[in-house]
C-alpha cells in the first residue's frame, strides 16, 4: 500500500509543469486547428465561382485528410486538415497546398534548427535522446542519435555546396578576416590545433555575410592567399574597400597580392590585447583607458594626441608594449576615412569573435581527434545560424558613396570645392 501511495503522489510544482504543458499543447493544437481551416475556407471561397460543365461549384471541401503528429517546440501536436476537392477536369484542377501545414511535414523550424543547435552547443550524439526527451517530451519521436548522424552528413553536402558556391554577384565593401582556433586535433600529422580561416564581407546592401571558411596551417600567408584566390575564382574580382582584422595575420602579406587596392584597418580589440600582455596588470586599467581614448575620439587629429600621449606616458617604463602599439599606427587610424557611421563595425573584427565564440566552447567538448570536414562543417552550421541574427551595417546608404570613391574626412562626407 505504502509503495502505491508513493507512486501516486508527485511533486505538486511537477504535476502543476505538467498540466501546463498539456494546456500549452492543447491550446496550440486549437489554434493550428483552426488556421488550417480558416486558409482552406478562404482558398475554397476564392475558387467558389468556378463551375464545372454540369453546373456544379468546382472546388468544395470533402472531408478531412487522416490525423498527422507535428512536433513542436511545445511537443506533439496532432492537426486534421480539411480536404478539398476540384472536381474539374485534370488539366484544370488545382491541388491545394497549405502554407501552414506543408506535404510531409513532421517538425516545425524551430525544433530543426533545435537539433543543429544542441549537437553544436556540445551535446554528444549519444545524449541527444535524453536531452531532447527532457525539452520535448518523452514521446517526441524521430529524434534519435541515428537522426544526428543522418544530419550530418547532409550538413556536409550543405558545406560543400556552399564552398563552391559562386560570388560573382555579390560585391563586398568591407572584409572582416581572423583566424580561430580550437582543440581539435586533426587527422594530418603536424596539426596539433586546428585553424580556421573566416572571412565575412559587407554587401553594397549593408548585410554581412560569411564569405569562406577553410582550414589553414597557422594563419599563413600560404593558407590566406589560397582562401582569397579561391573566391577571386568564384567571381571575388572587385577589391573591397576596407579590410579589417588582426595585425598577426599572414593575411595582410596575402590580400595585398590579390586585393592590392583594398585599404588596411587593424581591430583595436586584437591590438589592446596584444599591448597590455606586455604591461604589468597593476598598470592595465590605466592603459586600456588610455587606449580607448584613442579609438574613441571623434576626429584623427584627436586619436593623434591621445596616441602621442599614451606613447610619452608609457615608452621610458614599457618600451615593448608602446612599440607594439606604434608600429601599427596609420593602419589603426585607417577607418577615420570611412563615414562616421561605420566606425562601430570598422574598427573590431567582432562580427567574427562574437560568432565564434561558442564554436570554440563546443570543441572544448569534443573528445578524441576530428575530421577536417567535420569540424568545417560544425563551424559553418554554427555560423550559418549566427547570420540570422546579424544586423545591418549603420548608415547602409553611404555604401553607394564608398562604393563611388566619395571622399570622407573624419566620417564626414567631403564636400567638392
Amino acid at each position: 500500500m505504502k509503495e502505491c501511495i508513493e507512486r501516486r503522489v508527485g511533486s505538486p510544482a511537477e504535476s502543476a509543469r505538467d498540466a501546463l504543458d498539456e494546456v500549452i499543447r492543447e491550446g496550440a493544437q486549437r489554434m493550428l486547428t483552426e488556421a488550417i481551416k480558416e486558409e482552406v475556407e478562404q482558398w475554397v471561397a476564392e475558387r467558389k465561382k468556378l463551375r464545372t460543365a454540369r453546373g456544379q461549384q468546382a472546388v468544395v471541401r470533402n472531408g478531412h485528410m487522416p490525423v498527422r503528429t507535428i512536433l513542436t517546440g511545445v511537443g506533439p501536436v496532432e492537426v486534421q486538415q480539411p480536404r478539398v476537392r476540384d472536381r474539374r477536369s485534370a488539366g484544370e484542377a488545382e491541388p491545394f497546398r497549405s502554407k501552414i501545414l506543408p506535404p510531409y511535414l513532421r517538425k516545425t523550424r524551430s525544433v530543426e534548427e533545435l537539433i543543429p543547435w544542441l549537437y553544436l552547443k556540445g551535446i554528444s550524439t549519444g545524449d541527444f535522446t535524453e536531452a531532447l526527451a527532457a525539452l520535448l517530451g518523452p514521446q517526441a519521436p524521430g529524434l534519435s542519435a541515428t537522426t544526428i548522424v543522418r544530419l550530418k552528413a547532409h550538413w556536409e553536402q550543405e558545406y560543400r555546396d556552399w564552398s563552391r558556391r559562386s560570388l560573382q554577384a555579390v560585391p563586398y565593401v568591407y572584409v572582416w578576416a581572423d583566424g580561430v582556433y580550437f582543440n581539435v586535433r586533426l587527422e594530418s600529422e603536424g596539426n596539433d590545433r586546428q585553424c580556421i580561416l573566416v572571412l565575412i564581407g559587407a554587401t553594397a546592401e549593408g548585410r554581412k555575410e560569411l564569405i569562406a571558411l577553410a582550414d589553414g596551417y597557422r594563419e599563413s600567408e600560404q593558407s590566406w592567399t589560397e582562401l582569397l584566390l579561391d573566391c577571386k575564382a568564384r567571381g571575388l574580382t572587385l577589391d573591397p574597400k576596407l579590410a579589417t582584422g588582426d595585425g598577426a595575420l599572414g593575411f595582410w602579406a596575402a590580400l595585398r597580392k590579390v586585393h592590392p587596392a583594398t585599404r588596411e584597418q587593424r581591430c583595436w580589440v586584437h591590438k589592446t590585447a596584444n599591448v597590455l600582455e606586455k604591461m604589468p596588470q597593476g598598470v592595465q586599467p590605466k592603459a586600456k583607458a588610455m587606449l580607448h581614448e584613442i579609438w574613441m575620439a571623434s576626429t584623427r587629429a584627436e586619436a593623434d594626441r591621445a596616441f602621442d600621449l599614451f606613447v610619452e606616458t608609457f615608452r621610458a617604463k614599457y618600451p615593448k608594449a608602446v612599440e607594439c602599439l606604434l608600429k601599427d599606427r596609420d593602419v589603426l587610424l585607417t577607418f577615420y576615412d570611412f563615414p562616421a557611421e561605420h566606425w562601430v563595425h570598422l574598427r573590431t573584427t567582432n562580427p567574427i569573435e562574437s560568432t565564434f565564440a561558442t564554436v570554440v566552447l563546443r570543441t572544448r567538448r569534443t573528445k578524441g581527434c576530428g575530421s577536417r570536414i567535420a569540424s568545417l562543417t560544425m563551424v559553418f552550421k554554427l555560423a550559418e545560424s549566427a547570420s540570422k541574427h546579424w544586423r545591418m551595417l549603420n548608415g547602409s546608404k553611404l555604401l553607394a558613396d564608398v562604393i563611388a570613391g566619395v571622399q570622407f574626412v573624419d566620417g564626414v562626407k567631403k564636400q567638392a570645392a
